[in-house]
């Protein structure tokens, strides 16, 4: 599988790559910041891009996006930013590559969204803005005719994997390590089933049996 993930040099996405990289697939990573490019490759991506996705036009995120069988995009403006980039990158950056995704026919599309995302949530602090954000990028990805994954994950640590998660349409809020967000995404890239948004923290369910799980039910 060709993989090509956005803010390749997020903690979720290194270790994304690392697991996808054991398994055989193939990553291109797009990152801002050319220093992060060694990093990247250390992780197991063959390829480190430099792309902003807040500055480059459409044309050139397509071109850094190139051939792939699936966009996953885990890039963000990050907790120190303004409400400003969370409209320009949260959103706007899964605008491009969708268009993108359209332009080089790539036919699925991941994003690590997050619980509680919501086009019409309400408040005007900096976090409401980014759940809005969110929403509006979730509901895009659904619109655009494309196979989805939307992961929303409840509150990110940085503790060890679990290998187990509780994962549904809906689930209770709580906490979830990135390695296991990582883990379920790189499970459910193999998954067949072309549109699902769920969410998750931690809880009891294998992840290498979460397809099964979620069967008839998101």
């Amino acid at each position: 599988m060709r993989v090509v993930i956005a803010g390749g040099h997020g903690k979720i996405a290194l270790e994304l790559t690392r697991l996808l990289d054991e398994r055989g697939d193939q990553v291109r990573s797009l990152i801002r910041n050319p220093d992060h490019a060694e990093e990247v490759r250390s992780a197991g991506a063959l390829e480190a891009i430099v792309c902003d996705l807040e500055e480059s036009d459409e044309d050139r995120v397509s071109e850094a996006v190139g051939e792939a069988d699936v966009i996953v995009f885990a890039a963000g403006a990050g907790p120190g930013s303004g409400p400003e980039r969370k409209e320009t990158m949260d959103y706007g950056g899964v605008v491009k590559l969708l268009a993108a995704a359209d332009h080089n026919a790539i036919p699925r599309f991941a994003v690590i969204s997050s619980m509680g995302a919501d086009a019409g949530h309400e408040g005007d602090e900096t976090f409401d803005v980014y759940l809005r954000a969110k929403g509006r990028a979730d509901d895009a990805v659904r619109e655009s005719g494309l196979g989805y994954l939307i992961v929303r994950p409840g509150g990110l640590t940085d503790d060890p994997p679990t290998g187990r998660v509780e994962a549904d349409r809906r689930v209770e809020r709580g906490q979830v390590p990135r390695a296991d967000v990582a883990a379920v995404i790189a499970t459910l890239l193999r998954d067949p089933a072309p549109e699902r948004t769920i969410e998750v923290v931690s809880g009891d369910v294998p992840i290498e049996g979460l397809a099964g799980h979620l069967a008839g039910r998101a």
